[in-house]
């Protein structure tokens, strides 16, 4: 199937309140505008540079989602227009972006990653952690930066019972913070591999490569 029939396959299969993350990394422009002529506008990229070049070359009305681990002195690059930043994992990286954010003139949408799976090599934060930063005065006064919601990834098995308990432990972790915070909207969880057990778990977003893309090359 093309990418555009797979985007089409995945469409008429989501539910109305899920948004399909086209996860980009790897793939030549060529390969995007396939997916934006067929419709599509949220793209999600790992690395900032390779986000930044992408942005330079392609329409302007396109959402660009940063989903991988983000380093402190690359959110400059991304800052002038990034839509979303999901993995935010610490107050270092908040302050960062609020920075940024603000000598842009903007506001800058963010998701704090939790971390829910067993595997160390996985990063975010405990409950504990987004909790005490989110009611920190500190952060609270961050004028450039908005707290939308939570991340989280899976561990990487095949055990899909683990999955979905790891999954409805970060939707709870999420509703306890929806009582809280109202700006809440957006659970981001469940990957090509795992998005349909994310999506009966409560996820509001998923992030789809390879199954819209194809394998990558590396």
């Amino acid at each position: 199937m093309t990418i555009s029939e797979n985007l089409k396959h995945f469409n008429s299969k989501l539910p109305t309140n899920v948004t399909l993350v086209a996860v980009t990394k790897t793939k030549p422009v060529s390969d995007l505008m396939e997916a934006y002529n067929a419709g599509h506008r949220v793209f999600g990229e790992n690395k900032v540079q390779e986000m930044e070049q992408k942005w330079q070359e392609m329409p302007k009305d396109i959402q660009w989602h940063m989903i991988g681990h983000v380093q402190r002195n690359k959110v400059k690059y991304m800052a002038p227009f990034v839509s979303l930043i999901h993995a935010v994992d610490s107050d270092k990286l908040l302050k960062e972006i609020n920075k940024e954010a603000g000598k842009n003139d903007r506001i800058i949408n963010c998701l704090l990653q939790i971390k829910i799976a067993e595997e160390e090599s996985k990063f975010g934060m405990s409950e504990e952690d987004a909790t005490n930063l989110l009611d920190s005065e500190e952060i609270k006064n961050l004028k450039n930066v908005s707290i939308v919601g939570l991340m989280g990834m899976a561990t990487f098995t095949n055990n899909e019972q683990q999955i979905s308990e790891e999954f409805k432990k970060l939707k709870n972790t999420f509703d306890h913070f929806k009582e809280k915070y109202n700006q809440f909207t957006i659970l981001s969880m469940g990957m090509s591999g795992d998005y349909k057990i994310a999506i009966t778990n409560g996820s509001t977003m998923i992030r789809v490569g390879s199954a819209i893309f194809g394998e990558r090359n590396y």
